[in-house]
């Protein structure tokens, strides 16, 4: 295991400590984790892509060229 050290201004680790208070844990398990999440694997593009795919096999009954009755378009 490898120890980093960061420098940050004193208003970025004010912030940091509290978000870290708030989820009760430390500042460097906050780092730990991101750094963690940042180098497992899907990149943020790679996470909407496999989203968009996602939802478009979930659109199945869907036509641009149906046309929509005023009832329907306004049913809530």
């Amino acid at each position: 295991m490898k120890n980093i050290t960061v420098s940050l201004d004193d208003e970025t680790y004010r912030r940091a400590r509290i978000a870290a208070a708030e989820r009760d844990t430390s500042v460097s398990a906050l780092v730990k984790r991101f750094l963690n999440e940042l180098g497992s694997g899907e990149s943020e593009f790679e996470r909407l892509k496999r989203e968009e795919q996602d939802l478009r096999r979930q659109v199945t009954r869907f036509s641009a060229s149906r046309r929509l009755s005023r009832e329907e378009l306004y049913q809530r």
